[in-house]
């Protein structure tokens, strides 16, 4: 018997056939994914960590050892630093050109500024900000929802998320659109799977593991539940310090802390359409990495005009701001009532996001303030901590038990707070400044209502239970602000020009010592 093949049966057969050896080769391929996230100003090194420069070193290293490099940043480049706050992030994007960052996305502290500075970071930027849920006359802000990276004929997809949390807790523009991330996440994906054949799907997600809202909200823990498809999930936002990452189905999870004090190395492995993962967390440190001569040559103008604005006269003080022998742990002091109202100006008139009250610990701050000029490293003398804020929601109960604590601090312990004029209470102590008890306390000129909700400012220091300030950590809702009391302050006497040392009573002792 004569078999016959139609001519279009042999080519569809030729076809399929180099088809499925092209697949079957695919691979293996090696991808080292270096990531930060929360990066927050930090060009210099803090406590002999992170610092661009040094980041630089070990970049280059993991270049020089491997083919395939692939670096990102999943958001928050703004908002931390004095250098970096005077030049905009210019000098941190540059630095991030420098770098060879393939992509990033946007966190909620790039909305911080008006959208003309964004417009211009991204400008400067020669890398894209990805996003795939925050819309500008409905295109993907940045211009690019995903990129596409392919390494020997393997497929990469990256895209970029940001939380619906930069509506309450920063001011994006009203032109922009964010849209729901799961919705938005699904939606990628299968572009990136069906019309882009990407073989691995990497998310930029600016969204956090941290439950910070009773409100809706969604974490990167949740993303990887409800999404399918994606491979490696680099997180930003909380902060998080991971030890390894994160595994949720077939999704990895991974986040680099912040500051550029590590960064995330992982290594992807691609063989016969399987991905493998694993990953560890690099810290920068002085002693492995020296700075990077290019990096510094290109930071080093910046940080000298920074350096010399120090001396910069940004207002004036109508008189003395007495600090004494530390009394800002006895009683109510002029520079307490000064840095706490600074605070609550800036809150209100600045970022505009209404609170209730703040304090501060009396041992934040350091020095007296001397009338006549005041200079930016007068600021950085009183208040000589790198303390960022928090904006803490608390119950009402657990603002009684605040105030119960402060009830009990000793005269003299740096726990003895300074307030904000909202606030007014009564501390009796006997004659050894001891075994104190608290009264007449009322906010905005009310008795504490133990079921409503509060907005408090608190520092960094004691929100994580320093000086026993333990209740604070009852937060129901918790938005770190990335800003430093110390940068705070001295945008505030600027705006006001002339700052007069006052008290009002918001702090009434009756008994007690001085030192």
């Amino acid at each position: 018997m004569k078999i016959l093949f139609k001519k279009s049966s042999i080519v569809l057969a030729l076809f399929v056939l180099v088809s499925s050896f092209s697949c079957a080769k695919k691979g293996p391929v090696d991808i080292v994914l270096l990531h930060t996230n929360d990066h927050h100003g930090s060009i210099e090194s803090r406590d002999d960590l992170g610092g661009l420069a040094q980041r630089l070193t070990f970049v280059k290293q993991v270049r020089a050892e491997n083919e395939n490099v692939l670096l990102v940043d999943a958001g928050d480049i703004n908002t931390g630093s004095p250098v970096s706050n005077m030049f905009s992030a210019e000098p941190d994007i540059e630095a991030y050109n420098l770098l060879g960052y393939d992509c990033g996305t946007f966190g909620n502290h790039e909305f911080d500024k008006p959208l003309a500075t964004l417009d211009q970071q991204m400008k400067t930027a020669k890398f894209p900000f990805v996003s795939a849920n925050i819309l500008r006359d409905g295109a993907p802000l940045g211009g690019q929802a995903y990129i596409v990276k392919e390494y020997n004929k393997v497929k990469v997809g990256i895209f970029g998320l940001t939380t619906l949390r930069s509506l309450v807790v920063a001011n994006p523009d009203k032109s922009l659109t964010f849209n729901n991330e799961i919705e938005s996440a699904k939606a990628v994906v299968k572009t990136l799977q069906n019309k882009e054949k990407c073989d691995i799907i990497i998310c930029l997600a600016h969204l956090g593991d941290v439950v910070e809202t009773q409100d809706p909200q969604v974490t990167s823990h949740q993303l990887a539940t409800e999404v399918a498809g994606i491979n490696i999930i680099v997180d930003g936002h909380s902060h998080t310090e991971m030890a390894e990452p994160v595994v949720i189905g077939d999704t990895y999870i991974v986040s680099a802390h912040e500051w550029g004090k590590k960064v995330g190395k992982g290594l992807i492995n691609y063989t016969d359409g399987k991905v493998s993962f694993s990953w560890e967390a690099v810290s920068i440190t002085a002693e492995a990495y020296e700075p990077d001569s290019e990096m510094e040559a290109l930071l080093t103008p910046y940080l000298e005009k920074a350096t010399a604005a120090l001396d910069n006269v940004i207002g004036q003080a109508a008189g003395e701001f007495e600090f004494g022998k530390k009394l800002t742990r006895y009683k109510e002091m002029p520079i307490g009532n000064m840095v706490c109202d600074g605070v609550m100006w800036y809150m209100n008139e600045v970022a505009k996001v209404p609170c209730d009250f703040t304090f501060c610990n009396g041992g934040s701050i350091r020095a007296p303030l001397a009338a006549g000029d005041i200079l930016v490293r007068d600021v950085a003398t009183v208040i000589p901590f790198d303390n960022i804020l928090y904006l803490l929601t608390l119950k009402g109960t657990d603002v009684i038990a605040l105030f119960d604590f402060i009830g009990t601090v000793n005269q003299g312990a740096g726990a003895f707070p300074q307030v904000s004029k909202e606030v007014r209470y009564t501390l009796t102590y006997d004659e050894n400044g001891q075994n104190g008890s608290i009264s007449n306390i009322t906010i905005n000129g009310q008795p504490i209502d133990p079921n409503k909700s509060y907005k408090v400012l608190a520092n960094d220091y004691v929100y994580a239970g320093g000086d026993g300030y333990v209740m604070l950590g009852n937060a129901t809702e918790i938005f770190n602000t990335s800003l430093t009391l110390k940068d705070v302050i001295q945008e505030y006497i600027s705006a006001m020009g002339t700052i007069t040392p006052a008290t009002d009573g918001r702090i009434e002792v009756i008994g007690g010592t001085q030192p």
